[in-house]
């Protein structure tokens, strides 16, 4: 095999594509990248992907096509190509630097709920002072965190040393130190109802579709708030704006939507209770993602088992 091998890349549109060249450029000099609009035009080129949003059929014209990686945490973009090669191992994003940068985030969003930053927040815009005095501690609000894969149980590492208990519900059970698992659908009731605050950290499947819904909302302890972070297509954005208007919610952080970018008319951009944020919860630098696909690909070929490999009868 020649040592020059060919990848595509469409993660970040042109204007990264320069940026992803640097990143490979001091990591693998003999990996040469194509944008995807040129590489449609020399398919066979291609060995391996880099990708967000393909266009439905593209990948399966690439006949010597090795391994896709998604450039980020959920690969439901490439998953629902219908004529996605099945047979090639597809790698979700899941690195060190990202599990770092979500529970850093997640810690952020269930301090902000905590201390109410929202109110602080109008309040410094509008040039008023609003004192109050926050009733909670860390030690009074029970965390609950929906998915316990690698991302979920950093955050609920992090969350614990902040001083808060944490619950966790996982399909399957779970071994977290400090943490009580709650698994299975027969469990999830008696999880949300001993949850202050909900983090959702599921991947995107047809199980989770619509799951943050007013029935999912209304299960939690009164007065909570809740951390959107897992799949846009998880969020009844309707029922949440009622559980706020209503005081179930006293909060709610959300970073993912459907769709995505949130229209800008949508009345929850202005909602006094909602922080709303562009999907940057756990997203590494390129030059982070890159050293992550470059020692992935080195491990392929070696003959090493690839990491985080996407399971399309699971759904992740």
């Amino acid at each position: 095999m020649s040592n020059r091998r060919v990848m595509v890349v469409k993660s970040g549109g042109a204007a990264g594509f320069a940026e992803w060249q640097g990143c490979f450029a001091a990591l693998d000099p003999a990996l040469e990248l194509i944008y995807w609009d040129d590489a449609i035009q020399v398919p066979e080129r291609i060995d391996y992907a880099l990708l967000w949003d393909p266009e439905p059929g593209w990948l399966a014209r690439m006949p010597n096509l090795k391994v896709i990686f998604g450039s980020g945490a959920g690969v439901d973009l490439i998953a629902a190509d219908p004529d996605l090669p099945r047979h090639l191992p597809l790698v979700r994003m899941s690195t060190p630097e990202a599990t770092q940068r979500m529970g850093e985030f997640v810690c952020w969003a269930v301090l902000s709920l905590l201390k109410d930053g929202r109110r602080m927040a109008i309040a410094q815009a509008e040039r008023r002072w609003d004192y109050f005095e926050p009733p909670f501690r860390a030690q009074h609000r029970t965390v609950g965190i929906l998915g316990l894969g690698n991302m979920g149980q950093r955050c609920a590492e992090m969350l614990r040393g902040l001083g808060f208990p944490v619950i966790g519900w996982s399909r399957t059970p779970k071994a977290v130190q400090g943490v009580e698992n709650y698994a299975g659908a027969g469990a999830l009731d008696a999880f949300l109802g001993a949850t202050d605050i909900l983090v959702c950290l599921l991947p995107a499947t047809p199980e989770t579709q619509g799951i943050i819904d007013a029935a999912t909302l209304g299960r939690l302890r009164p007065g909570g708030g809740f951390v959107g972070v897992g799949r846009g297509m998880q969020h009844d954005l309707d029922a949440i704006m009622a559980a706020l208007d209503s005081g179930q919610l006293a909060g709610a952080v959300l970073d993912v939507f459907e769709p995505e970018p949130l229209p800008s008319e949508h009345p929850l951009w202005a909602h006094p209770k909602a922080i709303l944020t562009p999907h940057v919860a756990s997203l590494p630098t390129k030059a982070e993602r890159a050293g992550a696909v470059a020692a992935a690909i080195a491990a392929y070929e070696r003959g090493e088992t690839l990491p985080n490999l996407y399971d399309h009868v699971r759904g992740y």
